[in-house]
């Protein structure tokens, strides 16, 4: 018996994926067509809560209200278009295959089921792929800007991991240009009445009635007030955890917290260990900086990325003779080069700074270079294709990259794991669905870039506009318990002691500090590469470490009010938790695959070496009351389409 089928005999939690049955093509149709509807008139009657507006909470919302639910909608940001989502560069799969190239919905399946190193549920990739074309379509529809060739045709460019064009974009602003157009609609649905915008406020806590998902209770950032709101169902849309190692290319107020507290009343958190990071992002310039800032991978298509092969290398980029450089990623994966996926590209970078030939003043970068580009392609061309990205990198490191090669390294970006969900989206609390970044499906062990817009507008647009009508139709004329419920009163309770507690613990050090602190620890020990050793260590580290928290923090002004620092060490206290849990999935997982680079299992040439005969699964953990002793579940995953093979991209 392997350890999945093991450790499959001793779940606690009943995991049913709810995978349709049939050939793989036909599986979404199939669920369209046997599930449960709601009559129009009748969805008037359910009132739905979405948590977060970025590309998956917008779409979600928008969508569900134009189709006729009551839609109440949460944003912690004064505008619900400041959705981090707005911060995505590069662009946006479609499987189109408008440049003849080859491309199709099963090539874009395969490749985001490889590109995740095999530890995907197949079926939501393939239902993530057939809607891409549809995607594309939608923002098309609704204005998006994206670029055109010269004869006016939708224009594509290639992503890392994959061997045709597919990649939609517009310039370097695909994130904001569709999260605009999913916002118009939102906002046409806020007018209608369709939407209730709450903003300024923040998710504290899940309320589970009966088992039931049946509310929320928020937190108004500017009063300090607590509120509780009940629905029929709660999508929480909020993102992903890649702030957990502080510096990271996420917006500072990005956290867990929304998903870290319904894991706290039950649902269960998958793969935290996933984590990516992106390989083009500017390096750290000094230890008191407080985010990264990412530069977009579709600038391999065009850059070259380098190092001088000697470590002692001073002379400027360009008076470093070609065969004085070591072009590593077209070295090393010479069929997609400098397009190879982002934890391969990620971990080549870190080799080629540790043996000592990274450049820049910490020596903790890599060259990515484009006088080729520019030679081939001329000033005019380049500066088209990344104009903004170039301004961008030059105000921040005060280099022009047009006359010199911008200096990257890797750093963390997105994260794979998140809240478990079936085919549905919906968690193993019924009632509870969680929607893009947030939940774990569609990525595995490494995301493709380009695929999170595209997941974020699946999701919200075409996945559970449907899949929520089908737990929704027996509800119909059932009453639902009002915020007047004793666990209402209980949920708030609670929280209101949480948040005296921080105000009350009278300390030395702000929650910043302490936010450093475990980052470092998280980064150092559960980074680009993990060991055995660095993990337990880790797992020693962190718990000391929340003690002190808990009784050195401080927190000034008072919580009846707008407080940032209190604000700030509710989220730190849920990434200390959510900490110790990527340590011990990561500890618990003895394989490496895809962002998990466990360095006892590496081949010969240093990629990562898999165990699918015991971790062909998704580890999925349960709360058990104290952050140290979770309670592992898992899913075994099933491959009918594609099949089980060693990752490779020379």
């Amino acid at each position: 018996m392997s350890l999945t089928d093991d450790l499959l005999a001793k779940n606690t939690v009943q995991l049913d994926s709810k995978i349709p049955a049939g050939p793989m093509a036909d599986k979404w149709n199939s669920y369209k067509d046997n599930m449960k509807l709601v009559n129009p008139n009748n969805k008037r009657k359910f009132k739905v809560i979405v948590v977060g507006t970025g590309l998956a909470g917008a779409s979600a919302a928008a969508t569900l209200a134009e189709l006729g639910y009551q839609v109440d909608a949460f944003t912690f940001h004064d505008s619900a278009r400041r959705a981090h989502s707005i911060a995505a560069q590069g662009g946006i799969n479609g499987a189109k295959n408008y440049k003849g190239d080859g491309d199709s919905i099963h090539r874009l399946f395969y490749d985001t089921v490889k590109g995740g190193d095999f530890r995907a549920r197949e079926a939501n990739v393939h239902r993530l792929a057939e809607n891409s074309v549809d995607i594309i379509d939608q923002m098309v529809a609704q204005g998006v800007p994206f670029a055109r060739e010269y004869g006016g045709l939708l224009d594509n460019r290639s992503f890392g991991g994959a061997q045709v064009s597919r990649t939609f974009y517009a310039r370097g602003q695909t994130g904001q240009q569709l999260l605009l157009g999913a916002y118009q609609q939102f906002s046409r649905q806020v007018g209608l009445g369709g939407i209730r915008l709450f903003n300024r406020t923040e998710l504290i806590d899940i309320v589970v009635i009966d088992g039931h998902a049946s509310g929320i209770v928020v937190r108004d950032l500017v009063t300090g007030e607590l509120q509780s709101h009940a629905a029929h169902a709660v999508v929480l849309a909020t993102g992903g955890y890649g702030n957990a190692f502080f510096l990271s290319t996420n917006a500072m107020a990005c956290n867990v917290t929304a998903a870290w507290r319904a894991h706290r009343k039950g649902a269960l958190f998958a793969n935290p260990c996933y984590t990516q990071i992106h390989p083009t992002c500017i390096p750290q310039s000094d230890d008191s900086q407080s985010k990264l800032t990412l530069m977009s991978e579709s600038l391999r298509n065009d850059g070259r990325v380098w190092v001088p092969t000697n470590p002692d290398e001073t002379r400027p980029a360009h008076e470093v003779p070609e065969n004085e450089r070591d072009y590593y990623l077209e070295r090393l994966y010479p069929s997609f080069g400098n397009l190879a996926p982002r934890d391969i590209s990620s971990r080549a970078a870190k080799r080629a700074v540790d043996k000592g030939l990274g450049v820049g003043p910490k020596k903790n970068g890599v060259y990515l270079d484009f006088a080729d580009a520019i030679q081939r392609l001329g000033r005019e061309v380049v500066e088209e294709r990344y104009g903004n990205l170039f301004q961008m990198y030059e105000r921040i490191a005060g280099e022009n990259p047009y006359d010199q090669p911008m200096r990257i390294y890797p750093a963390s970006h997105y994260t794979m794991g998140g809240l478990w969900v079936d085919y549905e989206l919906m968690t193993n609390i019924p009632g509870l669905y969680a929607a893009g970044e947030a939940n774990f499906s569609d990525h595995g062990a490494n995301r493709l870039g380009a695929s999170a817009l595209m997941q974020g507008l699946s999701d919200g647009y075409f996945v559970l506009p449907y899949t929520i009508g089908n737990y929704l139709a027996p509800m119909l004329n059932k009453a639902i318990p009002g915020t007047d419920h004793p666990e209402f009163k209980a949920a708030e309770e609670a929280a209101r002691l949480r948040f005296n507690g921080y105000l009350a613990a009278g300390g030395t050090k702000s929650p910043d500090f302490f936010h450093r602190e475990l980052g470092k620890i998280i980064w150092d020990y559960c980074g680009m590469e993990r060991t055995e050793q660095g993990l337990e260590k880790a797992l020693s580290e962190i718990p000391a470490l929340y003690e002190e928290f808990k009784k050195d923090l401080r927190v000034t002004g008072s919580g009846e009010n707008m407080n940032q620092t209190l604000e700030k060490a509710g989220r730190v206290d849920d990434f200390f938790q959510l900490g110790m849990l990527m340590c011990h999935d990561a500890l618990d997982r003895k394989e490496s695959c895809g962002g998990h680079f466990r360095a006892e299992f590496q081949t010969d040439d240093g990629e990562a070496l898999r165990d699918d005969d015991n971790y062909c699964h998704v580890s999925a953990w349960e709360w058990g009351g104290d952050p140290m002793k979770p309670n592992l579940n898992v899913e075994k995953l099933e491959f009918e389409e594609v099949h089980l093979a060693t990752r490779s991209y020379k």
